[in-house]
């Protein structure tokens, strides 16, 4: 049996004619309390893009030693960079830092509180991950997956 929200968000993706299991995936995201930060038509993703979270007591911190910020959203918790799509591909972002896939976070209603000079909305993902771990006192890993060094 269908909860009354699941069975009412079902029905409004059948009258909608757009595309009903998009409509109704990102219907449920929202019913879920998550939402995907997009960036502003005027600065398009062409790579893609995935989020970077840090607790917003580093936010300030981290915005001012960064060469370059792209799109920084941010909520009363958290601040997020976006950065390219697969920046996480041989890293390991460190505690408390949040990697979000697609830029899919908890629904707490960030908004944008930084635009980038360029026409790139994307945050260097190398020196925000070497920001990241100085400022959380991390040492950062660089190793390949599988242990491939000891093939090399």
């Amino acid at each position: 049996m269908l909860s009354p929200v699941t069975a009412l968000l079902a029905a409004k993706a059948r009258r909608d004619r757009r595309s009903p299991s998009r409509h109704l995936r990102r219907e449920w995201a929202t019913a879920r309390g998550e939402l995907r930060l997009t960036p502003p038509p005027s600065l398009p993703a062409t790579l893609g893009h995935d989020a970077v979270g840090l607790p917003a007591r580093y936010g300030f911190r981290l915005m001012s030693r960064l060469p370059g910020n792209g799109l920084v959203f941010a909520d009363p918790e958290w601040w997020w960079w976006i950065v390219p799509a697969g920046s996480d591909a041989d890293l390991r972002w460190p505690l408390p830092s949040c990697y979000a896939p697609a830029g899919r976070i908890p629904n707490r209603r960030p908004r944008l509180i930084h635009r980038p000079d360029s026409t790139s909305p994307y945050t260097p993902p190398i020196p925000l991950y070497l920001l990241v771990c100085q400022l959380t006192g991390s040492t950062p890993d660089w190793s390949l997956p599988g242990d491939i060094r000891s093939r090399l």
